[in-house]
């Protein structure tokens, strides 16, 4: 070797050694003898490569390192414990190949320190770990916050058959704002809501929240659902918020064996009627958005409606469904809810199932649907309701809103921990 190539051999700025047949370290310069922290005599012609390493190193090495370096001929940065002299392990990054054969084989070996290589990754590591369990937490909080926004179970009404779903958009790790909600005003009196707020996260719910029970107090005052829905618009102005949203109202009067039925959209989809002998029209008075304009345009439109007729509302989750260009769509729904579906249960899951299965079971938007069924003179509803959770308390409510606030920070904040 001439002394220019043993200069660049000896100094290298990395570790370099070569081994024998055996394993056996033959030659290695002063970078790699400074890793493993011993004297040149202690190394060459001594110590094995397989010997410097950990006890899980050397079991890696005889098990994956050395098979795979007879196999290729060559490996590239395999992480590796380099165990000094007085237990200190050494993280380093090897590769290898090999030359010649059999016991004139020899192997070079290059061999960089990762020290800090291996500090970074762990901290990446934790950081993603920390993010992956805060993103869990939000998603668990997000479904309990969320069911929070639809009744637990709906009361049986006397006459009625009453039957509601909510799908949140994708894995259910963001919190929407659909809502439907299902409350008794006065004997023979019971409303229905439904509505979207714009948006999803923390913001949204906190609103989702304001409007649902917004609704149940100014229910008790009027009796008019476009006369509700306008105090709901200048409480929403008042309250401050960028956001709006769509809400759809059905007061539901019991008279003899019939219902009148007083429907109000501010800015939402109009409820369906399904006549009992299949034919199907929107019902209601269409309006302005609710927290958008001071002024807004709200009426009631007003029906009957009799045994074995069904009333159907929903969120543009369901509509606006779309299967790549081609979107779910009005007349689909129509077409649908127009099929022989006995009960309102049977109803609010078909077209559930339905909307699912045109998307590949990816729900893109969140989904509520109700659907409000006559019951005939005699007939009993359906006794098959889940049991009812625990509610969900008003200082519970706020600790999910700060625990699930603090969890999406967490889980937006998976970067590089040195940036």
């Amino acid at each position: 070797m001439s002394s220019d190539r043993g200069d660049f051999f000896e100094n290298a700025p990395c570790g370099y050694a070569e081994l024998d047949a055996d394993g056996r370290i033959i030659a290695a310069n002063g970078a790699f003898l400074s890793l493993v922290d011993r004297a040149r005599d202690d190394v060459v012609g001594k110590e094995t490569f397989a010997s410097l390493l950990s006890a899980g190193g050397r079991i890696y090495h005889e098990t994956h390192f050395r098979p795979a370096l007879q196999m290729h001929g060559e490996v590239h940065e395999i992480a590796v414990d380099l165990v000094r002299p007085d237990g200190t392990k050494v993280p380093a990054l090897v590769s290898a190949n090999v030359r010649g054969e059999g016991r004139k084989q020899t192997t070079r070996l290059i061999a960089f320190e990762a020290r800090d290589r291996r500090t970074y990754e762990q901290e990446l590591l934790r950081a993603r770990r920390a993010a992956e369990e805060a993103e869990a937490r939000a998603t668990t909080l997000a479904q309990t916050l969320q069911s929070t926004f639809v009744p637990p179970t709906i009361a049986p009404i006397p006459g009625l058959e009453v039957a509601g779903a909510y799908r949140p958009a994708g894995d259910g790790s963001v919190i929407g704002g659909d809502f439907y909600d299902v409350f008794q005003i006065s004997t023979g009196e019971w409303l229905v809501a439904l509505g979207d707020v714009c948006g999803k996260g923390v913001d949204a719910a906190v609103l989702t929240a304001f409007v649902r029970h917004s609704i149940r107090a100014l229910a008790v005052r009027h009796v008019s659902p476009a006369a509700v829905l306008r105090d709901l618009n200048t409480a929403l102005l008042a309250h401050g918020s960028d956001r709006f949203c769509t809400v759809v109202l059905l007061r539901l009067l019991k008279e003899d064996d019939q219902w009148l039925v007083t429907v109000s959209s501010g800015g939402h989809p109009l409820p369906l009627l399904i006549a009992q002998e299949g034919a199907v029209a929107e019902i209601g008075a269409s309006g302005s958005l609710i927290g958008v304009l001071s002024t807004p345009q709200l009426d009631d439109g007003r029906t009957t409606v009799g045994p074995g007729d069904r009333v159907v509302l929903f969120t543009d989750g369901v509509t606006e469904a779309r299967r790549g260009d081609e979107p779910f769509g009005l007349d689909r729904l129509m077409s649908l809810v127009a099929t022989d579906l006995p009960s309102a249960a049977d109803t609010t899951s078909a077209v559930l199932d339905e909307v699912l299965t045109f998307q590949d079971g990816q729900a893109r938007d969140d989904i509520a649907i109700v659907t409000v069924r006559v019951l005939a003179p005699g007939e009993e509803p359906p006794s098959d309701a889940p049991a009812e959770p625990e509610p969900m308390g008003l200082e519970a409510k706020n600790q999910a809103l700060l625990a699930l606030q603090q969890a999406e920070n967490a889980a937006g904040s998976d970067q590089d921990p040195k940036d």
